[in-house]
């Protein structure tokens, strides 16, 4: 039987630490502040949003929230954006997806100052990611990597295969496990023999978004697998892109779903601020703190 990551302790562990160094900067006469965008009423948005105030009032963020209508022009988000973007007080600036279909999620998004983007979204970021020089990195795939890290796995020289090639997991998780010196297979929907595949990782990380995706059959024996996918069953009950129970049975480590890599990606978010901030004000701590992610 796998032992299960217990994302919520490992999540809590991390904005303590985040708590800690923004009470040191406090006496520094700094406070690091995110700034919230959320255009309409998406019930699961307006969730994420309130887990993110609710995060930042935790740690000692200060959070600035931006809840516009549905309706709103492009140009005027835009124009919010350049706004955060030059208002010295702010650190992070986060847009939360999806946004309405007049408005173009990759514009909006390249809007950002990349010193600013704490959800590690920007090309500049990502290209950065690419070469191993980011500081602020994608919340979720960075928040995989610490669980694997802090659950005491090695992932030098390891096998890892990532299922799924999205920019938001798929792709910068592949980046990470490379700059952690793992072996890395990238699968996908066009991948040939995909459990062939799936079968050679030591260390699988899920992010298809397909449920239960992943059978027991389809891990090696000791596997360490890390679950991104959220999904609801018509049952109302929420599962991963891995059957739980199937591969729990084979596994070493195991993430659950809910209570695995969702609640990383808010405290990667917080540690994301408290990094952009010292960055932007030329702390040499924030960078070397950086390259530990």
């Amino acid at each position: 039987m796998a032992y299960i990551i217990d994302g919520k302790k490992i999540s809590l562990e991390i904005k303590n630490e985040v708590k800690n160094e923004v009470l040191k900067l406090a006496e520094k006469g700094v406070k690091p502040c995110l700034a919230v965008i959320l255009v309409g009423e998406n019930p699961a948005s307006q969730v994420y949003v309130r887990n993110k105030k609710k995060a930042c009032e935790y740690v000692g963020i200060k959070s600035l929230s931006y809840e516009l209508p549905s309706d709103i022009s492009e140009n005027k988000l835009l124009e919010l954006i350049d706004d955060l973007n030059k208002n010295s007080e702010c650190n992070g600036i986060l847009v939360q997806l999806p946004l309405p279909k007049h408005i173009d999620e990759e514009k909006v998004l390249l809007a950002i100052d990349p010193k600013k983007d704490v959800d590690g979204f920007h090309p500049y970021n990502v290209g950065l990611l690419s070469v191993g020089k980011a500081f602020l990195k994608a919340c979720t795939p960075a928040g995989c990597i610490e669980l694997i890290k802090r659950s005491g796995v090695d992932i030098s020289g390891k096998n890892c295969v990532v299922v799924g090639r999205s920019n938001i997991v798929g792709k910068p998780a592949a980046m990470l496990l490379t700059a952690e010196n793992g072996t890395v297979t990238v699968c996908h929907s066009k991948t040939k023999n995909i459990d062939e595949e799936i079968r050679r990782g030591d260390i699988v990380i899920a992010a298809v978004g397909k449920p239960n995706f992943i059978k027991g059959d389809m891990i090696s024996d000791g596997a360490v697998v890390i679950d991104v996918g959220i999904n609801r069953l018509e049952n109302g009950k929420l599962c991963g892109d891995v059957d739980f129970y199937e591969c729990e049975k084979k596994a070493s480590f195991i993430t659950p779903v809910p209570g695995g890599v969702g609640p990383m990606t808010i405290a990667m978010l917080m540690k994301n601020c408290l990094l952009a901030c010292e960055i932007q004000l030329g702390f040499e701590l924030g960078k070397n703190r950086a390259k530990d992610i």
